[in-house]
């Protein structure tokens, strides 16, 4: 058995890196495949003895501050949003539960038919039981990003790192996509993303977990076996420590 450098994380996944191709373009809906494969990996680190909490982001139905700007009252656009996290995370516990883990779904606003609501000492049971826990429905505000909804849950689960599997395979000076220039970072500290303005995540989630000294590890979910290799301590993307 390999050992692994993070023995309880806080994994984040965009709902557009589990969304599938569609007439509207990437990122939209569910796409089983891509989700079987999150799943996949997320399996083999419970069975190194990983502890999983896992965020999922709602971008493959609705983003509140997007899709609902100046159309709708944030608060109600945001609140969409928080439900669409809901459905990706029964969605993704399903097909846990499919490749034979224990998952449970707790939310940040009450939905007893679906779901537990949220409390520390509940998800912290349950991780230690060895089950996958989902947290749903971000910080159960409006203007909280999902980001800050899974800094925030990694701080109060106590995780070893907070893992961000994004759509870019690290954090970078600029969009690499539209800047050839764009200087990519292994390694960097709160401070100089903060000065810097690097957008790896908004600035709430990052002051967040710089306050409380937690490392956050920015890397590409499309990369062969990124999750598995990122807890088992390889130095791909961008780690920010203090």
């Amino acid at each position: 058995m390999p050992e692994v450098k993070y023995k309880r994380i806080l994994l984040k996944v965009s709902g557009e890196a589990l969304g599938e191709k569609t007439d509207r373009g990437d990122g939209y809906g569910l796409d089983f495949k891509k989700i079987g494969e999150v799943c996949e990996a997320i399996k083999t680190c419970v069975d190194m003895g990983v502890q999983v909490g896992l965020v999922i982001g709602g971008g493959n139905f609705w983003r509140g501050v997007k899709n609902g700007e100046g159309k709708m009252q944030r608060s109600h656009a945001d609140a969409m949003g928080m439900l669409a996290t809901v459905m990706n995370a029964i969605a993704v516990a399903d097909v846990l539960e499919q490749h034979g883990m224990d998952a449970r779904v707790l939310t940040a606003v009450e939905i007893h038919k679906y779901a537990e609501y949220f409390t520390r000492d509940l998800a912290n049971r349950y991780l230690n039981e060895g089950k996958v826990v989902l947290f749903a429905a971000g910080t159960g505000n409006p203007y909280f990003s999902t980001d800050t909804g899974a800094v925030l849950r990694g701080v109060e689960i106590e995780a070893d790192a907070i893992l961000m599997a994004k759509n870019v395979d690290a954090i970078y000076s600029a969009d690499p996509k539209k800047d050839p220039n764009a200087v990519r970072y292994s390694k960097l500290t709160y401070d100089e993303c903060l000065a810097k303005h690097l957008k790896a995540t908004d600035t709430t989630a990052m002051a967040l977990a710089m306050d409380n000294d937690m490392t956050m590890v920015c890397f590409g979910l499309a990369e062969e076996n990124s999750i598995v290799r990122v807890v088992l301590g390889e130095e791909i993307g961008t780690t920010v420590t203090n």
